[in-house]
Parts: structure tokens; C-alpha cells; sequence
């Protein structure tokens, strides 16, 4: 009989047998993971700059109470930004977008920035598109 049980069980069985001879001598082979030492044996590529020690008294950038040049500014009712202030903020993802780019329109302001510098002084990062 072309299909009978037990040449398909025999079949089977050498197939798993098969597979198992195979990972075992691939394991066999597997060379060792080197050792590491957590060292690196070679140079740096760059001279890491000294951090500067700061003293003196800190200095906060300006804030929204600033009277002069806010930094930011409350958007309209409808999440648009005045023209002096185009750059839109969302406060829950920390994302400012920019006027031309790809989500700029469909985004409801929650804070309105004069530029891209003072946005990300206050903690924002740029949108990617």
C-alpha cells in the first residue's frame, strides 16, 4: 500500500531523527563567545572635551510669565497659532511642529512658539515629518 500508517510514522521518525543529528552537530561546531573584559583595547577616535565647571549663580531661561517676549502663548479656540508664534506644541507628546511640515495644518495647538530654539528650550523635540 502506497500510504499506509506505518511507512508515514517510519517516514516521520526518521525525519525527526534526521533533525536532531543535525542540531546536534551544529552545536558541536558553535565556536566559544570570547571572553569580554569591558575594556576597549584601542584609542579613542575623538578627544572627549573637558565639561566646563559652571559656577556662579544659575541662569533660567525666560518663562511665560516673561512680560517683554513671551516664549510661548496660549493658541486661538479653534488650536491656531498668531502669526508671531508659528510654531505649534503639543504638551502630552512633547512634539513642536513647523509651519510646511507634513502635520503642521491638522495640528490643534496646546502652546504656540516663537521659533524652534525657544520650543526646544522648553523641553520640546521636533517633529520627524
Amino acid at each position: 500500500m502506497p500510504g499506509s500508517p506505518l511507512r508515514i510514522t517510519r517516514l516521520a521518525a526518521l525525519g525527526v531523527l534526521a533533525s536532531l543529528i543535525v542540531g546536534l552537530v551544529r552545536s558541536a561546531r558553535r565556536r566559544p563567545t570570547p571572553t569580554t573584559t569591558g575594556v576597549a583595547s584601542w584609542e579613542p577616535l575623538i578627544e572627549e572635551a573637558p565639561t566646563p565647571s559652571r559656577s556662579g549663580p544659575v541662569q533660567f531661561a525666560a518663562t511665560a510669565t516673561s512680560s517683554e517676549h513671551p516664549v510661548w502663548v496660549e493658541p486661538d479656540a479653534d488650536g491656531g497659532c498668531p502669526s508671531s508664534h508659528p510654531v505649534k506644541g503639543k504638551t502630552q507628546s512633547k512634539i513642536f511642529h513647523v509651519p510646511g511640515g507634513m502635520s503642521y495644518e491638522r495640528t490643534n495647538a496646546e502652546r504656540c512658539y516663537c521659533d524652534e530654539a525657544a520650543a526646544e528650550a522648553d523641553g520640546y523635540r521636533k517633529a520627524k515629518r
